[in-house]
């Protein structure tokens, strides 16, 4: 069986060439998937959530690497979510489930610790936006960030969060960094 996880080369070679083509800019790198899932996999049975999953690339990595854990995506398109949960398939990963909706439908309770790669950035005016399939606005960005800082907000003490390049807006204050890596671009954090 090939080695899917051997670059992000050969990881991005499961995509169509249009999902392909955005991939540096919006999917997880592996190495940063890896060390991420392995600080929010802190327990065998935490259920972690990725917050605007796009491709799955993050949950599908964390799958791999974290077999006693399971891993949530959430997104709002519904072709990438098929495509996600038809590599899970491929991957033969039972771990991982991809959850086509809107972040503000989610009911954060179910969830244990959270994956968030600034998800929402793409609806500030002259990002590189995914495709033109939903709707973009600046108001939808400030909306979300206050619905992600109320969500984590509510989360009791212990919750761990990593983000990646994300401005941290949407971040409680009781929340501490305990770890950066990648020129402080990847943060971990624990709900204190």
């Amino acid at each position: 069986m090939k080695n899917w996880f051997a670059s992000d080369k050969v990881f991005n070679s499961l995509y169509p060439k249009p999902i392909q083509e955005v991939a540096e800019k919006h999917w997880t790198p592996l190495a940063v998937a890896e060390k991420a899932a392995a600080f929010l996999a802190a327990s065998a049975d935490a259920k972690i959530l990725d917050i605007g999953s796009g491709s799955g690339k993050f949950c599908l990595t964390a799958a791999h690497f974290h077999p006693l854990n399971m891993f949530y995506g959430v997104e709002q398109r519904a072709g990438l979510v098929a495509l996600s949960n038809e590599l899970a398939q491929k991957l033969e990963l039972e771990n991982v489930a991809f959850i086509c909706d809107n972040i503000t439908n989610i009911d954060f309770e179910n969830y244990d610790n959270f994956y968030f790669y600034n998800s929402f950035y793409e609806n500030i005016t002259g990002t590189q936006k995914i495709d033109f399939s939903i709707t973009y606005s600046e108001e939808l960005y400030n909306y979300y960030n206050r619905y992600l800082f109320k969500q984590l907000a509510r989360k009791p003490a212990g919750t761990r969060l990593v983000t990646y390049h994300s401005f941290g807006s949407e971040i409680p204050s009781d929340y501490e960094i305990v770890h950066t890596d990648y020129a402080e671009f990847l943060k971990f954090w624990i709900k204190v």
